[in-house]
Order: structure tokens, then sequence, then C-alpha cells
């Protein structure tokens, strides 16, 4: 079982990504934060397999809380989540850490599926 830990300063989303996750075969939620501190404490509390994260938020954003979260366990993969079309993401996206991109609006659960099974590939992908 993947667990994963939902980051986003948005309730919506967060209760979106929750039910994302409980029918993606394979994936249990763990643990939800609501900005990039907490994402960082939560992290390092829960150790989840996979991280869905937030690029925007107030005070520490995502690409920042990523960067903490992979230095501090390089094995936790993180999927950066938003609304930006992938050659919209910000220029340090793609160096943060984060292994993907999931586009909020077209977050389901195969999709979340095919990005888990393409996370060793070496490339920042996107879907």
């Amino acid at each position: 079982m993947t667990t994963v830990l939902v980051v986003d300063d948005q309730l919506p989303f967060r209760l979106a990504a929750r039910a994302v996750v409980s029918r993606a075969e394979g994936f249990d939620l763990v643990g939800e934060a609501a900005d990039g501190d907490d994402a960082v404490a939560k992290a390092a509390e829960l150790h989840p397999d996979l991280v869905l994260m937030d690029i925007n938020m107030p005070g520490m954003n995502g690409i920042e809380a990523t960067r903490h979260i992979v230095d501090a366990d390089p094995a936790t993969v993180v999927f950066l989540c938003s609304t930006y079309q992938l050659s919209d993401l910000p220029t340090d996206a793609v160096t943060s850490g984060a292994r993907g991109y999931i586009n909020k609006e077209e977050f389901a659960p195969d999709t979340l599926a095919n990005l888990w099974a393409t996370r060793d590939e070496g490339t920042f992908a996107g879907r």
C-alpha cells in the first residue's frame, strides 16, 4: 500500500484529493496538511511514500516545502499539484526534487496511478 500525504491550503481540494486517493487502488491517505510548514512536519512524522503538494500556499510554498521534505528523506516521492499547465510551471518546480506534476483539473485515480507508475523514470513528468 502506498501511503499518501495531501498538502493544500484549500479545504475543497483536500476533500477532493481524499476522495481520489480513496478510490485509487493501492493508495492509502495517512494525513493532510494545510501549508508548507505543516507539510514538512507531517512528512517527518508520518514518513509517507507520496506527498501530493500544492504549489501556491501562504507562508512556505509547495516548492520550498518539497525541497525540505526530499532533503530530509530522498525516498519520499512528491508530486506537485496546481492549476498551471505543465509548460507554465514556475521554473524552480522542476529542480525542487518533485518527481511529477498533476494538474488539479485532471486529478483522478487513474492519473495518480499512472504518474506513480512512472515516478522512477528520471524525468519530471506531468499528467
